[in-house]
């Protein structure tokens, strides 16, 4: 009677080049070390996959886009190396062949810290002088596919190529595609988890790669020294990542400088602060972008947290000795290291502020390089979920939560406005700093203007002078550039008083449109993405010029 099932052999044999002789491969008849393969593959994956976001946020932000860039190329990646797997698996059942293919793998993500910055910066140097516009996708784009798709690649030949190895039985092969798959799934579970909430926040993004790259590499030593082959290949590969343990097991994204009072990383964010004798800075982004400061002789700094004050002037703080401002309050949505609250306890005198941060990590760098007033109550928490629960009502709500870029989509709709709205008392005022300010026609800043004048009354702009921010004013009480100039005549700061006087004849009235953002509808990514894309145009256009006359020795010359 013939046989019902067929024997498959190739799990524990190998062919050897040239001939036909047969090798057996104890160590893949251990099932464990099979799926511990498949569930570290699969961890791997999703930690190279959080770790490029972390690696891009701080050239490119961490936006929608920039996630879909990561998520597209890296399941094109799984996906052909899912197909080059089966075949090559098929063609030459070698199980030495996969294992190169991850000592490979465990190199190349050991060796990202140590370069993949040079790398982001010289692509983003390239592009910068060649193409016109979408830089920051195109450079995310090519970045991602130049720096994770090959490692990324190589893990997705995993489940094909053990598939072959481990099926034995074709009765069973159903139930050992299933094991594998879920080994696979669930170290692709773990591997979300464990480095946002584990490993970068403890140790780092550089050392987050050396991790699961020691581990890839470990998977691979054990293989081979239980064949006994590819020794020589096993040594190159354990010397290259010891030499990527010394030299990048640091966070040094601004690689450039050596003078950072801090650099480091939190859940949210790159943070870098930066100290000299006149002020402290925080910054969550490389290449620019200022997100708090400190000046040290309490003067104002000259940056959009001093048109901000127009907020509390219209809604009839008082300043000088004989201020009393006891029975006023502020929140602050996106506070920071707590540079506009600072600045305005050092106008108006005590009063009572509360504020939200979502990163308290910001918040712990705030008291110890920022001198944060103790009396400002922070709160670590997103800013709408912190209005939806709370129940005060304040006479100024200032919403600095768009970062760069990054502009939360459920703090710039109508819904979330009205929020603000409901929170206000009679008379109170919203402002809002809204950091990409350019020339272009139904920008980012056209919806959120459009958006806040359908919720409240009284809609005004004041462009920040030397930046490109905007500050909007809003309440549905009586404000204008008329009032503001009125309310400041009374102000005895004179440094304030000149600034809430030009900032009221900058000022101008906004009026209702049609381009409304809501919860359901809010491309806030899209939008953002053209107004910083017309941003850099301006400021790259005379570099631009220099590449195109003198080429990239003139360039070079420049700097």
């Amino acid at each position: 009677m013939q046989k019902q099932s067929k024997q498959i052999t190739e799990g524990d044999k190998l062919k050897e080049k040239g001939s036909g002789q047969v090798k057996e491969r104890k160590i893949l008849k251990n099932r464990t070390y099979l799926y511990l393969t498949e569930f570290f593959a699969g961890m791997s994956v999703m930690a190279v996959e959080l770790g490029a976001s972390r690696l891009l946020a701080p050239y490119f932000s961490s936006s929608q886009i920039v996630w879909t860039i990561i998520i597209s190329t890296i399941m094109i990646a799984m996906a052909l190396g899912n197909i080059y797997g089966g075949r090559a698996a098929d063609k030459n059942p070698d199980p030495d062949r996969l294992y190169i293919r991850l000592l490979i793998a465990s190199v190349w993500i050991a060796l990202i810290p140590v370069v993949g910055k040079y790398i982001i910066l010289l692509i983003t140097g390239v592009l910068i002088v060649t193409i016109s516009s979408n830089l920051l996708i195109i450079a995310g784009f090519v970045a991602c596919m130049v720096i994770f798709v090959f490692p990324c690649f190589l893990l997705g030949t995993v489940t094909p190529s053990l598939t072959k190895f481990a099926i034995n039985d074709l009765n069973d092969s159903g139930s050992t595609v299933g094991r594998l798959g879920a080994a696979n799934t669930i170290g692709s579970i773990i591997g979300t988890f464990l480095p946002t909430f584990v490993t970068i926040p403890a140790v780092g993004t550089a050392v987050t790669f050396l991790i699961f790259s020691g581990i890839i590499l470990v998977l691979s030593l054990i293989y081979f020294i239980s064949a006994g082959t590819c020794k020589v290949k096993s040594g190159i590969a354990v010397g290259i990542f010891v030499v990527c343990c010394i030299f990048g097991h640091t966070s040094n994204f601004a690689f450039w400088t050596n003078d950072l009072a801090y650099e480091g990383e939190s859940i949210y964010n790159y943070l870098q602060v930066y100290e000299d004798d006149e002020r402290v800075i925080l910054s969550t982004n490389v290449l620019f972008g200022v997100q708090s400061v400190t000046i040290k002789d309490n003067s104002l700094t000259g940056m959009y947290y001093d048109y901000a004050m127009a907020a509390p002037v219209l809604a009839g703080y008082e300043d000088g000795e004989d201020a009393d401002n006891s029975e006023k309050n502020m929140l602050i949505l996106g506070n920071g290291t707590g540079t506009f609250a600072r600045q305005c306890l050092n106008c108006f005198g005590e009063f009572d502020i509360n504020a939200v941060e979502i990163d308290d990590k910001i918040t712990d760098l705030a008291g110890e390089y920022f001198d944060m007033p103790e009396s400002v109550k922070v709160t670590t928490y997103d800013g709408r979920a912190y209005l939806s629960a709370d129940k005060g009502k304040y006479d100024v709500i200032m919403v600095d939560a768009y970062q760069d870029i990054t502009v939360p989509f459920q703090m710039s709709s109508i819904e979330f406005f009205t929020l603000v709205r409901d929170h206000l008392k009679k008379g109170g005022v919203m402002v809002v700093n809204m950091n990409m300010r350019g020339n272009t026609k139904n920008s980012i800043n056209d919806y959120l203007e459009d958006t806040i004048c359908e919720v409240f009354d009284n809609v005004m702009t004041m462009d920040v002078s030397g930046s490109t921010n905007r500050e909007l004013l809003a309440s549905d009480d009586s404000i204008s550039p008329e009032i503001l100039a009125s309310a400041a005549e009374s102000i005895s700061n004179d440094d304030l008083r000149s600034l809430m006087e030009s900032a009221a004849a900058s000022a101008v009235v906004c009026e209702r449109g049609e381009h409304i953002l809501t919860d359901d509808k809010s491309p806030v990514e899209l939008l953002s993405m053209k107004a910083i894309d017309g941003i850099i145009k301006s400021e790259i256009g005379y570099y631009k010029g220099v590449f195109k006359r003198e080429g990239i020795t003139g360039l070079l010359e420049e700097f």
